[in-house]
């Protein structure tokens, strides 16, 4: 099964964060921040949103920061992604 988002949507998998503080600090799950780094899975079209044109400047494999409580998160084959909008995307990582 594959995710194709429509119109300014874009599927990302969220990066794993380390585990161990710089301080050698080992973090539980419960301490642990929602990442906000992820890899570009697939993304819209594009087109219309919202009586506007939406061009996608995001494109599957390009590592990317978001808004911390961005998106919808989904459970697909065992795997989870975020499914989101591209203007909460705030910056592609290079």
């Amino acid at each position: 099964m594959k995710l194709q988002p429509l119109m300014d949507r874009v599927v990302v998998k969220q990066v794993e964060t380390e585990e161990v503080t710089k301080g050698g600090l080992i973090l539980t799950s419960a301490a642990k921040e929602k990442p906000q780094f992820a890899e570009v899975i697939a993304v819209g079209p594009g087109g219309m949103v919202d009586g506007k044109e939406v061009a996608m400047v995001v494109k599957a494999g390009d590592k990317v920061v978001y808004s911390k409580y961005a998106g919808t998160e989904v459970k697909l084959e065992s795997e989870e992604f975020v499914i989101l909008k591209q203007s909460d995307i705030l910056a592609i990582v290079k």
